[in-house]
């Protein structure tokens, strides 16, 4: 009884699936012995053995040798068109995730954009509401002109007390104050 070991050993050495066809290496069991090489180089040595067999007067060998040729010829042409389509693929895969991070981009600027005109904004506001940088005197804005004050009052001079003193003190009129500062009654 074999072991499943020796089975999945056998499952393992078959030819191998997929892979790239076009630089594989083949061994072609034609009539003139093992043919080994890539497509491209078996199609080239069949080919060759055609013309010689032509050249020969062979004509059985000559077809033979024709439709060796023709199935790799086939073989290769179908590997190629599968590599074209996955580039092509690939291609329009690459073309979509470009236009994705296009768009992406532009989103991102624009909001970039738009949160620095708001950060912008505000930093004015804020910058007109406080500033936390020293004003220097090209800051400073004008200062306004005050306003001109109207003139004083001339002072009231020491002969004119306009009422009677009581205690020495001089007042400056009824329920004023004397020249120590003092609060004094109006006589009665």
């Amino acid at each position: 009884m074999k072991s499943s070991r020796s089975r999945s050993r056998k499952n393992r050495n078959n030819r191998p699936s997929g892979g790239n066809v076009i630089n594989r290496v083949f061994d072609s069991s034609g009539p003139e012995g093992k043919v080994r090489g890539t497509p491209q180089q078996i199609i080239d040595k069949y080919q060759q053995l055609h013309r010689d067999a032509v050249l020969s007067g062979d004509r059985v060998n000559a077809e033979n040798f024709a439709q060796h040729a023709e199935h790799y010829l086939r073989l290769l042409a179908e590997a190629q068109r599968e590599v074209e389509a996955k580039r092509e693929e690939q291609e329009r895969q690459n073309r979509e995730r470009q236009a994705e991070r296009d768009r992406e981009r532009t989103e991102r600027l624009k909001a970039q954009e738009a949160a620095a005109a708001g950060e912008a904004a505000k930093t004015a506001e804020a910058d007109d509401a406080n500033t936390t940088l020293v004003e220097t005197p090209e800051s400073k804005p004008e200062p306004k002109p005050r306003p001109k004050r109207k003139p004083r009052k001339p002072k009231a001079q020491q002969g004119d007390t306009g009422g009677a003193a009581t205690d020495g003190k001089e007042t400056s009129g009824p329920g004023g104050t004397d020249s120590n500062g003092d609060t004094t009654k109006a006589a009665e």
